[in-house]
């Protein structure tokens, strides 16, 4: 793969993450359900792994912030898989904003796979793990 394609799988995969973020920090639910397949797969620790459209309307429908909330999102490692596939790996620190202030509440890691769909990148599956 050149060196120029893995370049536009990198900034596509990277704009996928950074568009969830802004959408989920903002309590967009269907901008962030647009960004996952039709098949998708959520995993988060101490549930059972939510999967399709219907499932994380829901879920993101009952996670919209009721606080000022920030998901700082770096560190992130782009690979490719294939020509309509990728992985990615990030840190991410999760903040809210209460009376005091800004305060850390999660960090954890994204461990995501991607697979291009009409010409977009979109999260086929994410798995979230919590750092203590």
């Amino acid at each position: 793969m050149s060196e120029s394609t893995q370049a536009w799988v990198a900034a596509g995969v990277r704009a996928v993450i950074g568009s969830h973020t802004q959408a989920q920090d903002a309590g967009r639910t269907d901008a962030i359900v647009a960004l996952y397949t039709p098949d998708a797969v959520l995993e988060l620790p101490g549930t059972d792994p939510l999967q399709g459209h219907d499932a994380l309307r829901a879920a993101f429908k009952g996670w919209e912030p009721t606080l000022p909330q920030l998901h700082l999102v770096t560190n992130t490692v782009v690979t490719s898989t294939g020509p309509d596939e990728a992985t990615a790996v990030s840190d991410v620190l999760f903040l809210q904003r209460g009376e005091a202030g800004w305060a850390p509440q999660v960090v954890g890691r994204y461990d995501d796979s991607f697979r291009r769909v009409g010409g977009a990148w979109l999260l086929r599956r994410r798995k979230t793990t919590y750092q203590v």
